[in-house]
């Protein structure tokens, strides 16, 4: 897993932009299965299964966060946007990559007060001597990401990217760990999800799934003077009750609890005051999907150090073999 993990979430791959990352997914991806393909959108949708069995989407966001270029000052300095969810605060000193290998640094103009750090104020430097110089290595519209290496400290792992590649590397696990399932399983690795989950829509349209399902990371209440939430790291696999793009279908959150406690797998019930995954489109469909979604307990989210617990993530891998490979009446 550790090795696994790694390689997905030190690939390149903000949202629009996930070529790198889906071209080593259906790497591993095409060892396990005979069908797989890549939609219009970008989305990469792997098959596995009972041929005419029900339908079971999984969904797992395989873009990150990152930065866009808009304007390149007459010193070589790029301005820019932010694609997804970007602190300021989080954003200020960090390295960044381009797709090409480039790195730069990101940091602003000098303030009066800290409380002045807006995205408007920052730069990225390249260390280019004159825009015609950056001009030579980046254009208008090019991104980059957070450049960082994920470590291990202790039994827990702190990187980039852990938003939403310990999803991906969860489905991953979980189709190398099925043989047999009485369902029609399609793993989908979804794009554009930091920007508003407009690969999973598309997704399940095109699948019309009879149940699905997000594999998604959230947020923790574990740690000092923070938001209280009863989700933490080392519980288990997070069964998600609601968040703000989904309330998850009783029928859906009843089979996943019964199976955790069937199977003696660590779980814990999320209910997220913010957010949301994939689940949020499928459950609103063509006339509508039973969905749910299974949570990785996850530090710092939207950082260059996103932290797991890995027996978490075992637990989550446990708790969806299970459930796919359980014939359940709904």
């Amino acid at each position: 897993m550790l090795n696994l993990l790694t390689a997905l979430c030190n690939a390149w791959g903000p949202a629009g932009a996930e070529q790198q990352i889906r071209a080593l997914i259906a790497g591993y991806a095409q060892a396990h299965s005979t069908e797989v393909q890549t939609d219009t959108l970008g989305n990469l949708i792997v098959r596995q299964g009972t041929p005419g069995g029900k339908r079971i989407m999984l969904s797992a966001h395989m873009d990150e966060i990152g930065l866009m270029v808009t304007f390149i000052d007459d010193d070589g300095f790029l301005r820019f946007t932010t694609v997804g969810g970007v602190s300021p605060a989080v954003l200020y000193g960090q390295p960044v990559r381009f797709a090409d290998g480039l790195t730069g640094v990101v940091h602003c103009e000098k303030l009066n007060d800290i409380k002045d750090l807006k995205i408007e104020r920052m730069y990225i430097d390249i260390g280019a001597e004159s825009k015609a110089a950056a001009e030579e290595r980046v254009a208008i519209g090019d991104m980059c990401c957070y450049h960082q290496s994920l470590r291990q400290v202790g039994k827990r792992v702190v990187g980039k990217a852990l938003d939403d590649r310990v999803g991906c590397a969860v489905l991953l696990s979980v189709m190398q760990q099925i043989s047999q399932t009485p369902y029609d399983i399609y793993y989908v690795f979804s794009v554009q999800e930091e920007v508003g989950a407009h690969g999973a829509k598309t997704a399940a349209f095109a699948i019309e799934p009879h149940l699905g399902l997000a594999v998604d990371v959230t947020g923790v209440g574990d740690t000092p003077n923070t938001v209280p939430l009863a989700m933490k790291l080392g519980a288990g696999a997070a069964i998600k009750v609601m968040d703000r793009s989904v309330i998850c279908h009783p029928k859906v959150r009843g089979l996943l609890d019964s199976t955790a406690k069937d199977k003696n797998i660590p779980h814990q019930v999320e209910v997220l005051p913010y957010g949301g995954t994939d689940a949020g489109p499928i459950h609103t469909s063509r006339a509508g999907v039973p969905s749910g979604a299974v949570s990785i307990p996850t530090r710092y989210v939207h950082t260059p150090g996103e932290m797991v617990d890995l027996s978490d993530v075992q637990a989550c891998i446990d708790l969806l073999t299970a459930f796919l490979t359980t014939k359940c009446s709904w």
